[in-house]
């Protein structure tokens, strides 16, 4: 169900809500050779979801060293210097600079921190809740995704094909499902 704002100026519901990782996903997908998704997954990740009358904002932190694609090869491919450094810089991080409203859909901009280099991003999607679960917790749901150019963040590697072009696109999706629960 789509939220009803408190007032006007309330994009999220009034409170701190902490992103359960239990109950969300944090992925990524790229589409390698031209031919197929692969898909990703960051299972060690947390984050806060703030509303209220004086604004909104989504922040949260990353472990590098969680993200898996299901194969052991590309995922210690993807933790080496040639990707994300893992060993260097063990945190990815997002802090908004603004949260509102387009319509239906919830605009979350701010800035995405990968390997030390900070770029501005615009994620979008949508907003649910609140809704009380079984164990008396109040919930917030929040959908949001984007698309980076990953050469922006200096993970430049990449393979050339025999006919030309290359292996890997510089373009790679993000999606994030947050459950979040009201925590003041």
């Amino acid at each position: 169900m789509p939220i009803v704002a408190e007032s006007p100026a309330t994009v999220i519901p009034t409170g701190t809500w902490s992103i359960d990782p239990s109950w969300s996903s944090l992925e990524f997908e790229v589409r390698k050779l031209g031919l197929v998704t692969i898909k990703g997954r960051v299972p060690g990740f947390s984050g806060t979801i703030h509303g209220g009358e004086a604004g909104a904002a989504v922040e949260g932190v990353v472990d590098t060293t969680s993200m898996t694609t299901f194969d052991a090869d590309r995922d210690a491919h993807l933790q080496s210097p040639e990707f994300f450094d893992a060993a260097r810089f063990p945190e990815l991080r997002f802090a908004s600079t603004s949260v509102s409203r387009d319509g239906d859909e919830i605009v979350v901009a701010g800035d995405l921190t990968i390997k030390d280099v900070t770029r501005p991003v615009e994620l979008r999607g949508g907003l649910t809740g609140p809704e009380s679960d079984p164990w008396g917790n109040e919930r917030i749901g929040l959908d949001l995704e984007t698309t980076i150019d990953r050469t922006d963040f200096g993970l430049r590697w990449n393979a050339p094909l025999p006919g030309g072009g290359f292996l890997l696109p510089n373009d790679v999706v993000l999606r994030a499902a947050f459950a979040a629960t009201r925590t003041a």
